[in-house]
Order: C-alpha cells, then sequence, then structure tokens
C-alpha cells in the first residue's frame, strides 16, 4: 500500500466521523439529533430512545469534543500510524455498540455498528500492509 492510498483512507474515516459526530459536540445539537434518532430507532422497529438528563448529555458531548478534535487531527495530519490507533478505537466501539444491541430494542445501532466496525477494518489492513511493505 503506498504512503498516499493510507492517507486518504485515515482523511476519509476522519470527514465520515466529523460529518457523523458533529451533533454530538453540544448540548444543542445533541438535543436535536437525539430526537432524530429516537424517529429513526422507532421507524426502524425499535422503541423511543429513553430522555437524556444533564449528566447523559455531559458525557455524550464530552465524547463528542474529543471524537471531533481526534477527526480534525487526522484530517490535517494523516499519519498512517493513525489508522492503527483509529481502529483500535473502533474495535472498542464496535464492542459497545454490540453491547448495546444484545440489550434489545435498538435496530438504530446497527447503523452505527455496521459503518464503525467496517472503518477499523479497512483502517487496521491498511496499515498492516502499509507497515509490511514500509
Amino acid at each position: 500500500m503506498k504512503l498516499q492510498n493510507i492517507q486518504n483512507l485515515v482523511r476519509a474515516s476522519a470527514a465520515y466521523d466529523l460529518l457523523l459526530t458533529a451533533p454530538f459536540a453540544t448540548p444543542w445539537t445533541f438535543a436535536l439529533a437525539h430526537g432524530q434518532l429516537s424517529t429513526l430507532n422507532q421507524a426502524l422497529g425499535g422503541a423511543p430512545l429513553p430522555s437524556f438528563g444533564a449528566m447523559h448529555i455531559l458525557f455524550a458531548c464530552l465524547l463528542g469534543s474529543i471524537v471531533l478534535v481526534w477527526s480534525w487531527l487526522r484530517l490535517r495530519d494523516p499519519q498512517p500510524q493513525f489508522a492503527a490507533y483509529d481502529g483500535t478505537a473502533r474495535f472498542l466501539f464496535s464492542t459497545w455498540f454490540a453491547w448495546v444491541l444484545a440489550s434489545g430494542g435498538l435496530p438504530l445501532v446497527w447503523l452505527f455498528l455496521m459503518p464503525e466496525f467496517a472503518w477499523g477494518v479497512a483502517q487496521w489492513s491498511a496499515f498492516v500492509i502499509f507497515r509490511h511493505k514500509w
């Protein structure tokens, strides 16, 4: 794998994260996203999402803020080793999504789990190939 290819992959995953995570960065945008996600979960056959209290929103926004900063870094400086770090984070996130799926009633989570795991596989594979050829 060429350096340019892995850099493009790191940038693409960062752009995906920016778009998907931006609504989780502030309490105001999160409130809008929560309502839309609840509606989507119901359309997929699940229950309405539970209401969030201030502490839930705080942790959602902290996570959203961290992911935005991490995404911006990868967009500006797409180092090959970031593919391995990001892939690891995605496998961890996928584990937690799978855990929530096991609790039932949240078909919406599949829409997060599948791309999350796919990005993890793509980045880990690319990094392993890049390191092997490097």
